[in-house]
């Protein structure tokens, strides 16, 4: 895994638990209107599943998850990135918008690296 500064380490895992809290909302609003959480779900449990192995390689946080389950989460979480970054292609340059997006793109290449790295050693 690449080095990181602390200061990345820490924007990353506040980008990733943001964006659970973002989808957890969303699929609260989805279940009330009855639509499909299928897809919310899978993105959802990738995500924790991204924050659990940062946690795990930077603060030495034990997880509980299977090779199946990570394996599938990386697919998941690299699935995410082409809409994000095209998404950050659109933002206007030094708006808001864009640092949430540029810290998003860079917790979710971490988190696939740290699963890439973590399924190497396993």
């Amino acid at each position: 895994m690449e080095i990181v500064s602390d200061v990345t380490k820490l924007v990353s895992i506040k980008s990733l638990q943001s964006t659970i809290r973002k989808c957890e909302n969303s699929l609260v609003q989805m279940t009330h209107k009855g639509a499909s959480t299928t897809l919310i779900n899978k993105r959802l449990k990738a995500l924790y599943i991204g924050l659990a192995m940062l946690e795990n390689v930077w603060n030495q946080k034990a997880h509980h998850y299977g090779q199946e389950d990570i394996a599938e989460a990386c697919d998941t979480l690299t699935g995410l990135l082409p809409s994000i970054v095209s998404a950050y292609s659109k933002s206007k340059g030094g708006s808001p918008q864009r640092t949430l997006l540029e810290r998003r793109i860079k917790a979710l290449e971490l988190a696939v690296q740290a699963i890439d790295d973590f399924s190497k050693d396993n």
